[in-house]
C-alpha cells in the first residue's frame, strides 16, 4: 500500500481553508510553517473557494438563481448524458484530464495554481504535498435538487457526483504530484457529524463506505493517500472501515468519542494507517490564547497513554501521526488563523522531539 512508503512522525499539515484575503499572503504563511507538509489554502472570503462551490464545475444540472444554488434533476438529461461522455473518455485516457470539465477554472483554482507556482520555488525540506476536496456525503447532503430534497436522495446523482469528485481529485493529484513528493489528499466531511440522525435514517452505513470508497479508490490507484476529515463527532468505527490512509479528527474537542474505538483505531496504525491528530483548537479565539504548545503536546500524550496504554508505545504512535488543527481556519480572523498555525507547527515539533 502507498502509505506504507510514507513515515509521516507527527509532521504538521493543515486541514485548508484559511480567512486571507490576499492569495498572496495566505500561500506565504503555508509555506513558512507547513514547510515539510505544504498544502494549498482554500480562501472562504472568494465565494469561488468555498468548500461546496469550489467543485461544483462540471456537474450536470447546477443552476443558480441570486443566493440559491439547486441541480435540476428533471431537465438535464442532455447535460447528464455529456457529462457520461466526458468521464469515460478521461477514464480511459487519463492524459485528457487537463482539457476535460474536471479542471479547476480561472476563479475556482485561483489559488491552487499560485500555491504550485510559490511551492516550486521552496522545494527543500518538503516530504510531502497536501491537498483537499468536498467529501461525497457532504455534497450530497447538503446540495438540493428543485425541490429542495438533498441529492444523497437522488441514486443517479450519487453516481454522477462521487465520480465528478474522484475525477476533481485525480486533476488535483495530477498536479500535486509533479513536485516528485508523496500526495496526501483529504475528503473533508463535516456532513458526516449528522449521520446516523433521524434526517438520514435511510442512509446505511454501508450507502457512506460506498460514497467515500468510490472517491478514494481510485485516488490510491493513482498513487496518494487518501484520509478524511471530520470535525466533530461521527461513526468512527465506520472510517476505519473505509479503504483510507488517514483519519483527521478533532482531538481537541471530541478525543473522548474518538476513544470508543480504541480497538480499531490500534489495528488501523499496526496495519500502516495514520492519525491526524487535530490537537489545535479553531472553534473559539478564546482557546487558541488559553493554549500553548507545550499545553497541547501534555494533552496529546494524555490521550495517547489513555487510548493504547502499554499496547502501542508513544514513539511508535508518533511515527504513525500527523499533526493538524482541529478543523479549517477559514472562520478565524487572520491573526488567529496565523497563530493556529504557529501552534500547529510548534506541537509538531514537540512532539517529535519526544
Amino acid at each position: 500500500m502507498a502509505m506504507e512508503l510514507f513515515e509521516p512522525a507527527a509532521r504538521a499539515t493543515l486541514v485548508g481553508s484559511l480567512p486571507h484575503t490576499d492569495p498572496e499572503r495566505a500561500v506565504r504563511v503555508v509555506l513558512e510553517t507547513m514547510t515539510e507538509i505544504p498544502v494549498w489554502p482554500q480562501l472562504t472570503k472568494y465565494a469561488a473557494e468555498q468548500m461546496m462551490v469550489q467543485y461544483l464545475e462540471g456537474l450536470p444540472g447546477v443552476r443558480r438563481k441570486e443566493a440559491r444554488l439547486w441541480v435540476d434533476t428533471d431537465d438535464s438529461d442532455q447535460e447528464i448524458l455529456a457529462f457520461y461522455e466526458d468521464y469515460l473518455e478521461v477514464e480511459t485516457k487519463p492524459s485528457l484530464l487537463d482539457s476535460s470539465r474536471f479542471v479547476m477554472g480561472k476563479a475556482t483554482g485561483r489559488t491552487f495554481r499560485l500555491f504550485l507556482d510559490r511551492l516550486a520555488q521552496k522545494l527543500d525540506g518538503v516530504k510531502a504535498v497536501k491537498g483537499q476536496i468536498v467529501g461525497p456525503f457532504t455534497l450530497l447532503s447538503g446540495l438540493t435538487d428543485q425541490h429542495r430534497r438533498a441529492l444523497l436522495f437522488d441514486d443517479r446523482f450519487r453516481d454522477i457526483v462521487v465520480k465528478h469528485l474522484a475525477m476533481k481529485a485525480l486533476w488535483q493529484v495530477h498536479h500535486l504530484r509533479r513536485y516528485g513528493r508523496p500526495v496526501i489528499l483529504f475528503l473533508d466531511e463535516p456532513g458526516l457529524a449528522g449521520f446516523g440522525t433521524s434526517a438520514f435514517i435511510t442512509v446505511s452505513a454501508n450507502d457512506v463506505k460506498a460514497l467515500i470508497t468510490q472517491v478514494a479508490e481510485p485516488l490510491k490507484q493513482a498513487g496518494a493517500l487518501v484520509g478524511v476529515h471530520v470535525c466533530a463527532n461521527t461513526d468512527w468505527g465506520l472510517m476505519f472501515e473505509c479503504p483510507l490512509d488517514i483519519i483527521n479528527l478533532d482531538a481537541y474537542q471530541f478525543f473522548d468519542r474518538f476513544a470508543l474505538y480504541r480497538k480499531q483505531c490500534l489495528e488501523f496504525l499496526q496495519r500502516g494507517g495514520i492519525v491526524a491528530w487535530g490537537m489545535v483548537p479553531t472553534s473559539e479565539e478564546t482557546l487558541i490564547d488559553m493554549v500553548s504548545a507545550e499545553s497541547l503536546a501534555q494533552r496529546w500524550r494524555e490521550h495517547v497513554k489513555s487510548l493504547f496504554g502499554s499496547e502501542m508505545s508513544e514513539a511508535s504512535v508518533v511515527r504513525r501521526s500527523l499533526v493538524t488543527p482541529s478543523c479549517g481556519c477559514g472562520t478565524l480572523s487572520e491573526r488567529y488563523a496565523e497563530r493556529v498555525a504557529e501552534l500547529t507547527r510548534d506541537l509538531s515539533r514537540i512532539l517529535r522531539s519526544l
